[in-house]
């Protein structure tokens, strides 16, 4: 069982709202998440139970390494920022979404991305 005052964090990806060719059943099961959340923080508010969802763009891991450069230079055009996020990016942020900082952030999608989910 889930205790109460806790936080649930979901996690999503950009692609569940911007399209990508051959990724259709992937980014449908990732938009379904942010349903999940706001039916979620409704039903557990008795319990304080917060729900949000933590959406990563694309991130430098050893996953990407087989695509070779010119596929992360493809990934990096496409990120405002210019660069790929970091794991370490999206720790902070899971962290956040589960201390007591966040007390008040409850039902947010929240986008980890350089800003490529914005444009």
């Amino acid at each position: 069982m889930f205790k109460d005052n806790g936080s649930i964090i979901l996690n999503g990806s950009i692609a569940g709202i911007k399209g990508f060719p051959a990724f259709g059943v992937y980014s449908a099961s990732k938009a379904a998440l942010r349903s999940f959340a706001r039916t979620w923080l409704v039903e557990l508010k008795e319990r304080r139970i917060r729900v949000n969802v933590l959406s990563p763009g694309t991130i430098d891991t050893p996953a990407l390494d087989p695509l070779g450069s010119a596929a992360k230079d493809s990934f990096k055009a496409l990120i405002p920022r210019g660069e790929m996020g970091r794991p370490e990016e999206i720790a902070t942020v899971a962290l956040f979404l589960a201390s007591s900082d966040s007390s008040f952030v409850n039902g947010v999608e929240l986008f980890v991305d350089g800003g490529t989910a914005q444009i």
